[in-house]
């Protein structure tokens, strides 16, 4: 262990945090491809171990002291790791805090997964190995030794949850614990943010960090934010937060990763909506125009271009429309967003139309609905117009930043996950995190099933919906995987066509999420789920479900990133229990099509595109590939974007 930082590292802003690196792309290089290759190389999950092992000898010794005793020597120990001292003995007392307060004792796994949290790591540990206690005792360490820590999670409830769980660890040790939930007011957050353990979301930290930059004028100096409070220039209030200290991230490679391909953007409303006639107007032409011969297109990269005989037939149009549509920009601006919205922005798969007819975004990776948030540059409202919703309000951004830029910040920054492997060198070169896989407290026990193709849709929700009948059949609980809303409910349909009943979880249902994933693993019980899947939820097999072979997970459709794939395996077998997993696709889902170039082409030359195992497999791979290498090149785009902005906008002094 060392001390959080060095001074020359600080940055001279508001409160303490990292100053942005000036990087070149060949430190970038050096970090990611040939620094991270040369970290996987030392024996870090060795030390991990003797950590472990050092702190299991000191336990007859700690479990003798008194409660008081226990918590001020866990504080002394604490700062002493914090400073470079031996993180063991703080592990140990730690741990017996833990048995004596939650009745639990955690396991050395556990214990390794907080020190590699404590060493700025990312702990790479398997679904069900607990990391919900892992975070609470590398925060016990990191709050006792004196600095703010704030526990990173991707939704409420999970921020909820695990504040109330650990609640009991804190309160022992004399620590305090506030939760940052969406619709807080600014008072309730500058509360919970003061605390020693702050549990909150990834996009209320990072939307609470803009709103404290706004209101002091960009990345101000405290000289300067003093100067213009004494100068009567600003009324400001408290800021929110009190730094950017110790950060530990739950479910890193989905906000680090999945989430980096878009900046978070702070925005006020504006004073218009526009004018929906002319958004209907640009509908039109859309539909005017020819694939091919009026644009270029490319769904895998979600592109699309004006060709010259498009702005051609735009410029003879608009003769005759007049007004805004004289403006050679505005409206190739106003018919490629139009075009995005009827052929990349689908209804049910993107984005959903509420029952208060609101255009509501779903986030792609976790099938969640995204409150509050819009698509910029009049796209949002060319859906709502689209779908004949009223038309919402335009935003004005007050300040943006990426998740790459904004984790970058913290002092000491720390992650954890089940699936980080395939990202490991994106996360070192972009945040400096080198992955480390914790084993697991028990073997895992998971039978893969050899995956199946079908020819085509129809014929796959047919055999998902006969494999899940057979298993109820035999007691067996079945957590079904779709990647859209729409495929979910198409299943569903199928499902109640067999008069099975059936559980549904998608961004119509993410309020009950937890409830449902919950009992998804009891006797005969059929849950079908988007990808959201109850991420950090437990499912506990019911009576006689261990016997009858646990619970069976099957995907009904790859994912562009084989990481989400093996979350949603990841939910059976846990902890040693047993569980199977199958994939059963369709030669036509659209990762194949958009993305399976030449061999997807010869495939479809077979008379039954019911694929056997290894052409599928080899499919599978070259089409994740792809998509990933898509996916990476929007981050890349994203960041190098973020920079080029902060470089302008350093200029007057306003940088974010």
């Amino acid at each position: 262990m060392s001390s959080l930082l060095s001074h020359a590292e600080l940055s001279q802003g508001i409160y303490p945090e990292r100053a942005d690196p000036n990087e070149s792309a060949f430190d970038r290089w050096t970090r990611g491809a040939l620094g991270g290759a040369l970290l996987r190389l030392r024996p870090f999950r060795a030390r991990l171990a003797a950590l472990a092992k050092q702190a299991g000898a000191e336990a007859e010794a700690v479990a003798r002291l008194e409660d008081a005793e226990l918590a001020t020597q866990t504080r002394v120990q604490s700062r002493q790791a914090m400073l470079g001292g031996n993180l063991a003995p703080a592990l140990a007392r730690v741990r017996e805090a833990a048995l004596r307060s939650l009745d639990k004792r955690p396991f050395d796994s556990q214990l390794m997964g907080a020190a590699a949290l404590m060493a700025g790591k990312l702990a790479e540990m398997q679904t069900g190995e607990g990391k919900t206690l892992t975070a609470a005792l590398a925060a016990c360490v990191a709050a006792a030794s004196g600095a703010p820590v704030h526990v990173v999670t991707v939704n409420d409830y999970l921020a909820e949850r695990d504040a109330r769980e650990m609640a009991p660890l804190f309160e022992f040790l004399g620590l305090s614990v506030g939760t940052i939930v969406t619709g807080m007011s600014l008072d309730a957050r500058r509360a919970a943010y003061a605390r020693d353990i702050t549990y909150c979301t990834n996009k209320e930290l990072v939307f609470d960090y803009l709103k404290d930059r706004v209101a002091a004028g960009g990345r101000a100096s405290r000289a300067q934010v003093l100067a213009r409070s004494l100068l009567g220039g600003e009324k400001r209030a408290g800021m929110l937060l009190r730094g950017l200290h110790f950060a530990i991230v739950d479910e890193a490679d989905s906000i680090m990763i999945d989430e980096a391909r878009t900046p978070l953007i702070l925005a006020e409303k504006g004073p218009t909506s526009g004018d929906p006639k002319m958004y209907r107007q640009a509908l039109a032409l859309a539909r005017e125009l020819a694939l091919g011969e009026h644009y270029e297109m490319s769904p895998a990269r979600r592109e699309l271009h004006l060709t010259d005989a498009g702005r051609a037939v735009l410029y003879r149009r608009a003769r005759e429309l007049g007004g805004t549509w004289l403006s050679g920009k505005a409206r190739e601006q106003l018919v490629s967003q139009a075009l995005r919205a009827l052929l990349l922005f689908h209804r049910d798969q993107h984005y959903l139309v509420s029952r208060e007819r609101k255009v509501q975004i779903i986030d792609e990776y976790t099938g969640r609905v995204l409150e509050g948030r819009t698509w910029e540059q009049g796209l949002h409202q060319i859906i709502e117009a689209k779908e004949n919703c009223m038309l919402s309000e335009h935003n004005r951004t007050l300040a943006r930043i990426t998740y790459q830029r904004f984790f970058r910040r913290y002092l000491r920054l720390s992650g954890m996950t089940g699936t980080a492997k395939e990202v490991a060198g994106e996360l070192h070169a972009v945040y400096g995190l080198e992955v480390v896989a914790i084993p697991p407290n028990r073997p895992c026990v998971r039978i893969r099933e050899v995956d199946r193709c079908c020819p085509g849709e129809a014929a796959k929700w047919r055999a998902v919906a006969e494999e899940a009948a057979q298993l109820r059949e035999r007691n067996m609980p079945v957590l079904i995987g779709t990647r859209s809303l729409e495929a979910s409910e198409q299943l569903s349909a199928m499902l109640e066509r067999m008069a099975l009943p059936h559980r549904v979880l998608n961004a119509r249902q993410d309020a009950e999420e937890a409830e449902i994933v919950a009992r998804a693993g009891q006797p005969g019980t059929i849950t079908v789920a988007t990808n959201m899947a109850g991420r950090g939820t437990d499912i506990c097999l019911g009576d006689g479900v261990a016997a009858a072979g646990g619970l069976h997970v099957i995907l009904t459709e790859f994912h562009d990133s084989p990481r989400v794939d093996r979350q949603l395996i990841g939910r059976c077998a846990r902890q040693g229990d047993p569980g199977r997993a199958l994939a059963i696709v369709a030669f036509d889902d659209a990762l194949f099509r958009e993305h399976g170039g030449w061999l997807y082409r010869l495939l479809t030359r077979f008379p039954s595109h019911a694929l056997p195992p290894l052409p599928l497999a080899l499919l599978r791979q070259r089409c994740q590939h792809a998509a990933e290498r898509i996916h990476g090149r929007e981050r890349r785009d994203t960041l190098k974007q973020d920079r080029d902005l902060d470089t302008l906008l350093a200029f007057a002094g306003n940088q974010i």
